[in-house]
């Protein structure tokens, strides 16, 4: 799985990670391995922190005390868990299907108060209604089936107690073409359906761009299968700049001009409440 900065992308359930450009097919280096946590490292993440993380960490706090749990599912290498340790004051789990992930998340996030492994599609070590909130951050998008996504939802919902908070960030698959701060999301012209690989570009620090092979999950598809994972009172929003700028680092704030952002934003975030 893996959340982050898309540096704090996170490495996808499963262990079905993307792969880098020119390494798809048979054997190709895939996000749950040594080389994907070091590609992670490599990944720039501004419009995922200008419209994303901080909206996560807003909806989390309306739900979250100090001694409140929160588990981070696809926690990668730890970065925006870490974040949200600081930031919400909470206990933060952090779980992925990676081991290297993890390895890589116990050193660049020491906030978060401990690490677990997913296995067979359960995070191990975890018992049911565990964790007050759950956060889920492009961890979808590596997955091609509709059943794929119904399992990671219903781990989720194990792991939430009745009553907590299920907070999704994703991108939506229908700003194919536009050219973000961070990321290009699929091909010009082009419409993808659920589940369809849906290359994705995402800006590395040297200010290249590396592409990944992911699958499109339309923005009403998903709130449609929350709600049949036992969630009620599902929500999407899509964070605008003017929204943004109060909440995020003015330093990002002022890196950019944020056009494309402005003109369409990229990222919705769902939540939902664990019946």
């Amino acid at each position: 799985m893996g959340n982050g900065s898309r540096e704090q992308r996170p490495q996808r359930p499963g262990g079905q990670g993307a792969a880098p450009e020119g390494c798809g097919g048979g054997g190709g280096i895939d996000w749950s391995g040594p080389a994907g946590a070091r590609a992670f490292a490599e990944v720039e993440g501004s419009t995922d922190w200008l419209l994303g993380y901080p909206f996560v960490f807003e909806a989390l706090s309306h739900r979250m005390g100090e001694d409140a749990v929160l588990v981070d599912y696809g926690c990668g290498p730890g970065r925006v868990a870490d974040r949200a340790a600081r930031t919400l004051g909470a206990r933060v789990l952090g779980v992925d299907t990676s081991p290297e992930m993890l390895e890589l998340a116990r050193r660049m996030g020491p906030a978060v108060s401990e690490y677990h492994l997913v296995e067979n599609g359960r995070a191990t070590g975890l018992p049911d209604g565990c964790a007050d909130a759950v956060m889920c951050n492009h961890v979808l998008a590596s997955l091609a089936t509709e059943e794929a996504v119904l399992g990671v939802f219903a781990e989720i919902r194990r792991l939430l107690r009745p009553g907590g908070l299920f907070v999704l960030l994703g991108t939506d698959p229908a700003c194919a073409g536009i050219e973000y701060a961070s990321l290009r999301v699929g091909r010009a012209g082009a419409v993808y359906g659920p589940g369809e690989e849906m290359p994705l570009g995402l800006r590395r620090t040297d200010g290249s761009w590396q592409e990944v092979r992911n699958h499109a999950w339309p923005v009403d598809v998903l709130a449609a299968l929350v709600e049949r994972s036992r969630f009620r009172d599902v929500f999407q929003r899509r964070p605008t700049v003017a929204e943004a700028l109060p909440l995020a680092d003015p330093d990002l704030a002022r890196r950019s001009s944020w056009t494309p952002e402005r003109t369409r934003p990229p990222l919705v975030i769902t939540t939902a409440v664990a019946s």
